[in-house]
Protein backbone atom coordinates (compact mmCIF):
# COMPACT_ATOMS: atom_id res chain seq x y z
CA UNK A 1 0.00 0.00 0.00
CA UNK A 2 1.28 3.24 -1.00
CA UNK A 3 1.50 5.77 1.64
CA UNK A 4 0.95 9.69 1.45
CA UNK A 5 4.21 11.61 2.39
CA UNK A 6 3.66 15.29 2.27
CA UNK A 7 6.43 18.03 3.02
CA UNK A 8 5.19 20.96 5.19
CA UNK A 9 6.02 24.33 3.92
CA UNK A 10 8.24 25.04 6.77
CA UNK A 11 10.77 21.79 5.84
CA UNK A 12 10.68 22.79 2.22
CA UNK A 13 12.06 26.40 3.74
CA UNK A 14 14.40 24.63 5.64
CA UNK A 15 15.66 22.69 2.84
CA UNK A 16 15.92 25.70 0.95
CA UNK A 17 18.02 27.63 3.38
CA UNK A 18 20.15 24.00 3.48
CA UNK A 19 20.52 24.56 -0.40
CA UNK A 20 21.27 28.26 -0.50
CA UNK A 21 23.94 27.38 2.84
CA UNK A 22 25.97 25.15 1.12
CA UNK A 23 26.12 27.00 -2.01
CA UNK A 24 27.49 30.18 -0.58
CA UNK A 25 30.54 27.94 0.75
CA UNK A 26 30.94 26.35 -3.04
CA UNK A 27 28.17 26.66 -5.47
CA UNK A 28 26.90 23.67 -6.60
CA UNK A 29 26.78 21.85 -3.17
CA UNK A 30 23.82 23.19 -1.90
CA UNK A 31 22.63 20.60 -5.26
CA UNK A 32 24.27 17.83 -3.40
CA UNK A 33 22.73 18.58 0.11
CA UNK A 34 18.99 18.80 -1.68
CA UNK A 35 19.56 15.57 -3.55
CA UNK A 36 20.83 13.93 -0.37
CA UNK A 37 17.91 14.99 1.40
CA UNK A 38 15.88 13.96 -0.73
CA UNK A 39 17.73 10.49 -0.74
CA UNK A 40 17.16 10.40 3.00
CA UNK A 41 13.34 11.41 2.76
CA UNK A 42 12.63 8.27 0.15
CA UNK A 43 14.05 5.99 2.74
CA UNK A 44 11.81 7.37 5.18
CA UNK A 45 8.86 5.42 3.31
CA UNK A 46 10.65 1.76 4.47
CA UNK A 47 12.29 3.11 7.99
CA UNK A 48 8.61 5.52 8.87
CA UNK A 49 8.29 5.57 12.60
CA UNK A 50 11.09 3.36 13.57
CA UNK A 51 13.18 6.68 14.64
CA UNK A 52 13.24 7.69 18.22
CA UNK A 53 10.99 10.41 19.08
CA UNK A 54 12.30 14.28 19.97
CA UNK A 55 9.79 16.71 21.12
CA UNK A 56 7.25 14.41 19.81
CA UNK A 57 8.31 13.80 16.62
CA UNK A 58 9.94 11.36 14.78
CA UNK A 59 13.55 12.12 14.18
CA UNK A 60 16.11 10.38 11.12
CA UNK A 61 19.59 12.07 11.01
CA UNK A 62 20.31 12.66 7.45
CA UNK A 63 22.94 10.67 6.03
CA UNK A 64 25.59 12.90 4.50
CA UNK A 65 24.74 16.08 6.12
CA UNK A 66 24.55 17.05 10.08
CA UNK A 67 21.00 17.79 9.53
CA UNK A 68 17.75 16.36 10.97
CA UNK A 69 14.65 15.24 9.65
CA UNK A 70 11.26 15.20 11.71
CA UNK A 71 8.38 14.20 10.75
CA UNK A 72 4.90 12.62 11.92
CA UNK A 73 1.94 10.05 11.17
CA UNK A 74 -1.18 12.56 11.32
CA UNK A 75 -4.45 10.23 10.32
CA UNK A 76 -2.26 7.84 8.07
CA UNK A 77 -1.01 11.06 6.08
CA UNK A 78 3.34 11.25 6.72
CA UNK A 79 4.29 14.68 7.39
CA UNK A 80 7.74 15.90 7.30
CA UNK A 81 7.71 18.67 9.50
CA UNK A 82 11.20 20.03 9.49
CA UNK A 83 14.22 19.75 8.53
CA UNK A 84 17.16 21.30 10.55
CA UNK A 85 20.81 21.81 10.79
CA UNK A 86 21.92 20.30 14.25
CA UNK A 87 25.06 22.71 14.47
CA UNK A 88 22.40 24.97 15.63
CA UNK A 89 21.77 25.61 19.01
CA UNK A 90 19.46 23.11 21.49
CA UNK A 91 17.33 26.13 22.04
CA UNK A 92 16.66 27.11 18.65
CA UNK A 93 15.99 23.45 17.78
CA UNK A 94 13.75 23.22 20.35
CA UNK A 95 11.97 26.16 19.46
CA UNK A 96 11.41 25.54 16.11
CA UNK A 97 10.07 22.29 16.56
CA UNK A 98 7.67 24.12 19.45
CA UNK A 99 6.15 26.42 16.56
CA UNK A 100 5.41 23.68 14.47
Amino acid sequence: MKQIVIVLQEAASDIEQGIDFYNAIEEGVGLYFRDSIIADLRRLGVYFGEHRIHLRFFRALASRFPYAIYYQDRDGIRQIVAVLDLRRSPEWIRDQLTAR
